[in-house]
């Protein structure tokens, strides 16, 4: 057996419940989507992993609900959180077949994706290049985002790196610009989160927070994040609003793989501010219903 057959072998440890029917038992099944199949709906439970470092990359996640870490672990178990992902992230690509896994993606609440193997990837852009355009065009804006993280953690303060995460969020969760006036958003993320995808401590965190908090800028209690200012945070982050732009995802690419795929439903669901799902129409209408709350 070669190193990579062995690697293969002793990596497959994710395990997630079937959407449909899972029974009372709760039988565990890996994330995974044969060859064959167009695409799998599944879920993951909050605190699992949807796939570890080091294993080998079979297939991409697209994310329909829920929320995740993307991580590394050293081997002093100190972790890093290289971003986090929300319906519209697409996980897990791999340019080659075979292709292991460097980074892992852990469920914060619980999840459900969309699973479609590589192979049948490289079939549907085979047949439409679109596809593939999409697909470089969602690399393209997740090299950026790292670009940015970079430089946050080699540069900026800890109230700008803050700052700088919790408009992130806002705006790639909610797919907008925030409004004049105060917005709510919940945010299903602890002061450790923050901390692991910032690089800072528990102490250095919770003080940014307060500190935020006094100046009237944002709230964070309970994990719900209130933006009292958001003028006030814009000039806290010190972001360029037309990098900020670039961090909205219309979901394309999801939409994309849905309709080329056959699936019935065609609809990805999103969860808006109020809680109600809000649908996302796929091809071949190919528009955005945003909630009207």
């Amino acid at each position: 057996m070669s190193h990579q057959q062995k690697l293969k072998v002793r990596n497959r440890r994710t395990y997630v419940q079937d959407t449909p029917g899972a029974g009372a038992d709760g039988a565990r099944h890996r994330v995974s989507a044969r060859p064959h199949q167009t695409s799998a709906e599944r879920k993951i439970v909050a605190g699992r992993d949807l796939f570890r470092a080091g294993e080998i990359g079979e297939a991409i996640y697209c994310f329909v609900e829920g929320w995740a870490a993307l991580y590394n672990v050293l081997e002093d178990g100190r972790k890093q959180i290289l971003q986090f992902a929300y319906p519209g992230a697409v996980l897990a690509f791999s340019p080659e077949r075979g292709g292991v896994m460097d980074y892992s993606a852990q469920a914060i609440t619980d999840v459900k994706v969309r699973v479609t193997s590589h192979e049948r990837l490289f079939d549907l852009y085979r047949g439409n290049p679109e596809i593939g355009l999409e697909l470089a065009r969602t690399i393209a804006r997740d090299r950026s985002l790292a670009f940015d993280h970079l430089v946050g953690i080699g540069r900026r303060s800890a109230r700008e790196r803050i700052a700088h995460l919790l408009l992130e969020l806002f705006i790639r969760s909610r797919m907008r610009w925030p409004g004049h006036h105060s917005e709510e958003l919940c945010l299903p993320l602890t002061q450790e989160h923050i901390g692991d995808a910032t690089g800072l401590t528990g102490v250095h965190v919770n003080r940014a927070l307060r500190a935020l908090g006094k100046e009237g800028i944002v709230e964070f209690h309970y994990r719900r994040l209130r933006i009292l200012n958001p003028d006030q945070l814009v000039d806290a982050a010190g972001i360029d609003p037309q990098v900020a732009q670039s961090w909205i995802n219309d979901n394309r690419l999801i939409k994309l793989i849905a309709g080329e795929a056959g699936d019935p439903s065609n609809v990805v669901r999103l969860d808006g501010l109020c809680g109600c799902s809000v649908p996302v129409i796929s091809r071949p209408q190919r528009a955005a219903v945003m909630c009207q709350c």
